[in-house]
């Protein structure tokens, strides 16, 4: 057994048991903890983990949830609350980072006034108390929930910097105060109910709880489209992404930005910037929104892009680099710097010749995965898009380049393409989206779309499928 405790009166947990959970968002690591020292009445937690092993290293402040016990949300289905809803968000929010934890913490049932108690206090609702005067009514305190063992645990994980999922500011200074910086805080937001509409307008009017309006874009990440958002920039985040938000767990999108004459790079390669700024920010929003960003390995050999998010907040997705023939030079920096996971799909035959080393040599953050390929040297973009789902990955953006982006568009499994076009023109280049065309055109595709503006660049997002 393992124990992490520390001054100040805060309990020790001990580390009991350690094993694997299989959960329909994927595999985790389960601890097993009782604090009080270890005693055998202690009260027991666990701590789900994606990514982290003891000793490897991490990205330095991985996902956390910290998440209270609830029986009734959590096992029973209860939309008195939204606790059941803010669990599974968790995880799928963990496992789609691929790093993370979700402590569980037995105790706080109630808000740490016990199951019996809650069920009082519930009643007391019923008549029209709130839910932070019923608990002062049965002479309990507004909150009697304590961090001490979840601060122990991190630190049992080797966890000292944080990114914290949740929409109680109350929470982070908790953490804070027993050694934990949380260098972000990110709110939970999943959608209200009618049963629930009271419970969580106490916890935002009366306990300072985050309100999604006040942090649209948080609210967005977390799949959630604020009905009131905020007059200028954030309802503008809404109306822009807010259908993407919402658009479930499958989803296929192209994104391209090029010259009004059609190049995504001139003639030499150079793509040093075809469109604005303001146009890369609303990239990487995109690339927060979904799971996977996929390029071709054309896109990685000639702009070595890390396909990251930075301009945002919000979780880096999987890097997925689609490279039939290996001959993305393993410096990389989607293979070498350990910000991201990152999914190689090769072809059988450059995987047999070797031009594809062993998982161990590329690192723990990379995976390599074979990928059909066709006698013309090419890939089926719905057996890639199989390949993904099978992962978990069913949200995804591809990039680039030009060809990658039209072969899926051509393949008809994009639902969503976003196309940027510059006041620019280029004359020669590498082109952006090129497919067959028709002959008459009254037979060419005329899809539901719209535009916006991104400084002096326009976007034009061309609705596919629903």
């Amino acid at each position: 057994m393992r124990q992490e405790g520390s001054s100040g009166g805060e309990p020790s947990v001990t580390r009991v048991v350690e094993t694997r959970l299989p959960t329909r968002h994927g595999t985790f690591r389960i601890l097993g903890y009782r604090d009080r020292d270890g005693a055998p009445g202690g009260v027991e937690h666990v701590a789900l983990t994606m990514g982290l092993e003891d000793g490897q290293p991490h990205s330095g402040a991985p996902l956390v949830r910290v998440h209270s016990e609830c029986l009734t949300g959590d096992v029973l289905g209860s939309r008195r609350c939204d606790c059941g809803e803010q669990l599974d968000a968790a995880l799928a929010r963990v496992a789609t980072a691929r790093e993370g934890v979700v402590i569980y913490v037995r105790g706080h049932e109630g808000r740490g006034i016990g199951l019996v108690e809650k069920l009082r206090a519930y009643r007391l609702q019923d008549e029209g108390l709130d839910t932070l005067d019923a608990n002062l009514q049965l002479g309990h305190a507004a909150d009697a929930r304590n961090y001490r063992q979840s601060a122990a645990i991190l630190r049992d994980l080797g966890l000292r910097r944080i990114r914290l999922m949740s929409s109680n500011p109350g929470k982070e200074k908790a953490l804070a105060g027993l050694g934990i910086e949380v260098v972000e805080r990110t709110g939970m937001f999943v959608p209200a109910r009618p049963e629930n509409a009271a419970y969580m307008d106490t916890k935002r009017a009366r306990m300072g709880h985050d309100r999604p309006g006040r942090d649209a874009w948080a609210a967005l990440l977390a799949g959630h489209v604020p009905p009131h958002p905020a007059q200028g920039a954030e309802q503008e985040l809404v109306e822009r992404y807010g259908d993407l938000a919402a658009c479930g767990p499958r989803v296929t999108i192209g994104q391209l930005g090029q010259s009004l004459d059609g190049f995504i790079a001139s003639r030499t390669g150079d793509a040093d910037f075809v469109t604005g700024e303001i146009d890369r920010t609303h990239l990487h929003r995109l690339r927060a929104l979904v799971d996977a960003v996929l390029v071709g390995a054309g896109t990685v050999v000639a702009d070595d892009c890390r396909l990251t998010v930075r301009a945002v907040s919000g979780e880096h997705p999987v890097r997925v680099v689609l490279d039939p023939r290996g001959r993305v030079p393993l410096t990389s920096q989607v293979f070498v710097d350990g910000v991201a996971p990152t999914l190689w799909l090769v072809g059988a035959e450059a995987r047999a010749s070797g031009r594809v080393p062993a998982p161990a040599v590329l690192g723990e953050r990379v995976d390599v995965a074979t990928v059909p390929v066709g006698p013309d040297g090419q890939v089926d973009p719905a057996e890639v898009l199989r390949i993904l789902r099978a992962r978990g990955l069913g949200r995804v953006l591809v990039e680039g380049g030009g060809r990658t982006v039209s072969a899926f568009f051509e393949a008809d499994v994009l639902d969503r393409l976003y196309l940027t076009t510059a006041p620019v023109l280029i004359g020669d280049g590498v082109p952006g989206l090129r497919f067959d065309g028709e002959d008459r055109l009254s037979d060419a595709l005329r899809a539901p779309a719209r535009r916006f503006l991104l400084g002096e660049d326009t976007c034009t997002e061309l609705v596919l499928h629903r």
